[in-house]
Order: C-alpha cells, then structure tokens, then sequence
C-alpha cells in the first residue's frame, strides 16, 4: 500500500532534518597582526602560528590592503606606530571589515587612546611586555566570540534559505491547488447552460422526429429554442473567459446590464433546470428596471447557485421564489444582526452607495441548522449526497459578490426556511424604461 505524503510536510521535515543534522563548515580562523616592531610580531606568529592562519603586517597601509583581501576574524594591533597609529588602522578596519574583533597592544597607555579604542569598539586593551598566557586568553576569546557570531549567521542565512525554499513550494502548491479549484469551478458553473441546451436539443429532437412536415408553428417554436440555445452557447463561452482571465491576473472591464433581463435569462434557465422538479417557483421583476455594475454571467451564476441550492435543501416539493428592488439610500449595515440564524457577507468590502439594488433568493425548506451556518460557503463543504452536490455553488456566489463589492446577507430559520438576499451597486446614470 503506496502512502502519499503532503509536499509541505516534506519540505518541513526536510528543514528540521538539515538544520538538525548538517555540521556548519569549520575553519580555523584569520589572525591580523600589526606592528611595526619585528621582535612583537615574530613572538605572536610563534604563538598562534599552529592555530590560526596568520596574516602579518608592518605598518597601517599593509594592514588595510590585506584586510580588503582576506576575511580578518580578530586583528591585534599595536597603538603606537610610524605613519599611521592603531587607533587610526583600527578605524580604517571598522569600515572595510566592520564584524572584525580587535585587540590593541601598546607600550605607552593612556586615558585617552583607551577612550578611542572602546569608541571603535576594541574587546582588550593589553600592555606590553604581555605575557603568552594573557595574549592567548584574549585572541582564543575574541576568536571564539567570532566564530560563533559567524556561525550564528551562517546558520540564519541557512535558515532564510530553507524557509525561502518552503515558502516557494507552498507558493507552487497553493497557484495548483487554486487553479484546480477554478477548472472545478468552471465546470460547475458551465454546468447550468450546458443543462439548458441539453434539455432544448432533447426538446427539438423529440418535435422534428414527431412531425414529417414543419408548420410555421413549428418554425415559431424551434426558432426561439435555437435563440434561447445560442444565448446559452454564449454564457458558457463568457463564463469560459471569465475564468481564464481570472488565472492569467487579467480583468475585463464590466458592462452595465439590465436587472430585469438577466432576471429573464436566469428564469429561462431555471425552468429547464432538473432541480426544479415538482417545486413551486416564481420569479417577480424589479419594478424599477436598472443597470447594475456587475458581469451580467456573474449575477447569474449568483442567483442560479442560489436558487438550486434552494431546490435542493429539500426532498418534499416547496416553493423558491426570486424577486428585488431599488434602494433609493444606503444599506443601514447596524441594522443587520449577526447571529446563529443570520450572517453577513463581505460588509468590509460592500460598495454601500445609493442606489443600490437588493435581489433574494426565497424558499420554505428545512432551514439551516446553527452548526451547518457558518460553514456554508466553504469550498467543497456540503450536506448533499455524492452525486448531488459539489459544495463549490455557494463558495462561488462568496468570490462573485467579493468580486463586484456587493454584500450577502442570509437569514435561515429551522423548520421554516432561508433567504439569501445579494445587495449591489446600480448605474441609474443608464436606467431603462420600465
């Protein structure tokens, strides 16, 4: 039996693993010394010779250009020199290797290059003649305080990457899981149309094999399913490239439709629909015929979901109504009360500017039970049997009315029913007659 193992916990594991386990490279460490007495620098080569790799320098200049060469761990560096002193190589030091631990040495110690060495931010001061015990204390300290310093930044580094590396993987695996969530989406929402010319293509079949010579009746009647047909053929084809935008980050510009012929569209849909079954269904224009500013296949696909949800909530035969209105003044959004029975959606990004228009979804089934509410518009989430639903039609209506900065409100009560009511913004600029 083959065990399929979650990429990100992989790549987790792969991190804990490799950070556990992978020894950070060791080094021996680079040792400055700078002085331009001989008889100093011969004893700390001798000294640190068999520990640390050594880089010797004479005066100020060979210091700095070996420092511009080398990667310097800990400089000694003795204060008083010809040309340029310690404290003026150790400042020079701070800007080309500014991590670089320094240890001043000097014959001549007073108050104030003590000042300066600790405002360059020397570890040690030590006095010569220094004694081997005290000179090897104090590069064995600084030396250990850098590796470890370079460690820990190595390992930081390391880590950066590995969680670079994870994020990338999570990255690829969300854009997958989200484009299988689209393909999915898309299937459910073609679904709709595809039935309705299905159900006219049996219809038409069923009339020409019935009938050996065409009335103009019968013209009448196939005439206005190939229309109804075509139309269907071009919301599919809309809703095809609505989608397809949506994966390549590109948005179409929306034209304004008419409410009241979208609510003629849906109805034809709704009627061939093989939810529709033996329930009651009635659809009741809006008095006040408006554009509104969204995708006309989107609201739709809105209310469409909605409405075969409704069919759906119940095996026994009800009634599912769709009906709307104008609102002449913003939505009183305090009004609205957020409880077991009643939800709102998407209140932060709801364009609530009049005029607006107010379109519900009504039926008298069951109701949705307080446990179920806040779950409902989850993807894949559903309550239906396997080959009833998907759980992605109210997870679409969510993104939808995201999408055009409407607001969703549902309210539900057991025994009795639910109403989704979708609010959205209007383009009375561009009315039409009643």
């Amino acid at each position: 039996m083959s065990v399929v193992v979650d990429p990100i916990i992989q790549a987790d594991a792969a991190i804990s693993e490799l950070i556990a386990v992978t020894p950070l490279p060791k080094r021996r460490g680079t040792l400055l010394v700078v002085d331009d007495e001989e008889g100093p620098r011969m004893s700390l080569r001798v000294i640190f010779k068999d520990t640390y790799d050594l880089l010797m320098a004479e005066d100020g200049p060979s210091a700095i250009e070996l420092a511009q060469k080398h990667e310097i761990d800990v400089a000694i560096l003795d204060i008083r020199m010809a040309g340029m002193s310690g404290i003026e190589v150790l400042e020079r030091l701070r800007f080309v290797r500014p991590e670089t631990e320094a240890i001043m040495i000097t014959a001549y110690e007073t108050t104030d290059t003590i000042r300066q060495a600790l405002r360059l931010r020397a570890c040690d001061y030590i006095n010569k003649p220094f004694d081997i015990s005290t000179i090897r204390a104090a590069v064995n300290g600084a030396m250990q305080r850098r590796m470890l310093e370079t460690e820990i930044h190595s390992s930081a580094e390391k880590v950066h990457e590995l969680l670079g590396e994870l994020q990338s993987q999570r990255v690829e695996e969300q854009i997958a899981r989200t484009r299988g969530d689209i393909y999915a989406s898309i299937i459910h929402d073609i679904n709709g149309p595809l039935t309705v010319i299905s159900g006219f293509v049996q219809l038409l079949n069923k009339k020409l094999n019935r009938t050996s010579r065409l009335e103009v009746e019968d013209l009448e009647f196939i005439k206005e399913r190939l229309r109804i047909i075509e139309r269907q053929v071009s919301n599919c084809i809309d809703i095809s490239r609505r989608y397809l935008g949506f994966l390549r980050e590109q948005t179409d510009e929306t034209e304004a439709a008419g409410v009241n012929q979208l609510l003629a569209d849906l109805e034809q849909l709704v009627r061939v629909h093989p939810s529709l079954q033996e329930n009651e269904f009635r659809l009741t224009p809006v008095a006040r015929n408006v554009f509104i500013s969204i995708n006309g296949t989107d609201l739709i696909q809105i209310l469409l979901n909605l409405t075969v949800n409704a069919f759906q909530c119940v095996a026994q035969p009800h009634r599912v109504e769709i009906g709307g209105e104008v609102l002449t003044a913003p939505l009183d959004l305090t009004q609205i009360q957020e409880n077991s029975n009643s939800r709102l959606i998407n209140a932060e990004g709801f364009k609530n500017t009049a005029p607006l228009v107010k379109l519900w979804v009504r039926d008298t089934g069951c109701g949705i039970a307080p446990e179920v509410l806040p779950k409902i518009f989850q993807p894949y989430f559903t309550t239906k049997g396997p080959r009833q639903g998907t759980g992605l039609g109210l997870n679409i209506v969510h993104r939808l009315i995201k999408e055009s900065s409407g607001a969703l409100q549902v309210h539900t009560q057991l025994g009795e029913g639910t109403t989704f009511t979708v609010y959205l913004p209007t383009t009375l600029e561009a009315e039409l007659a009643k």
